[in-house]
């Protein structure tokens, strides 16, 4: 079993920058790939980045590519999205999302855990 807690969610500015936290539990971390997600009032949830277990492949959701960045420390288990020139569009609740195999994935049916998420306001 897996649980996932995010955190740094918030009201920020357009062109202002967020950073949020995804800590895990569960001593597999590491063999995990991860994901994060989000979804708007009203909208379906879709994906937005996604990183190996060992941080060597990442793959973003066009929308933010070149503004976000997925990391992760294995050691600390936790995987962080940076979010930068952040705009009203990017308005969310963000979602962090576990694999149990170390595949990489855009397909939110094909994470395992799922966090509660951490709400993102993006004024203009």
């Amino acid at each position: 079993q897996v649980q996932l807690v995010e955190s740094g969610g918030g009201l920020v500015q357009a062109g202002g920058s967020l950073r949020l936290s995804c800590a895990a539990s569960g001593r597999t971390f590491n063999r995990y790939a991860m994901g994060w997600f989000r979804q708007a009032p009203g909208k379906e949830r879709e994906f937005v980045a996604t990183i190996s277990w060992a941080s060597y492949t990442t793959y973003y959701a066009d929308s933010v590519k070149g503004r976000f960045t997925i990391s992760r420390d294995n050691a600390k288990n936790t995987v962080y999205l940076q979010m930068n020139s952040l705009k009203p569009e990017d308005t969310a609740v963000y979602y962090c999302a576990a694999r149990v195999v170390n595949a990489i994935s855009q397909y939110l049916q094909e994470y395992d855990y799922w966090g509660q998420g951490t709400p993102v306001t993006v004024s203009s």
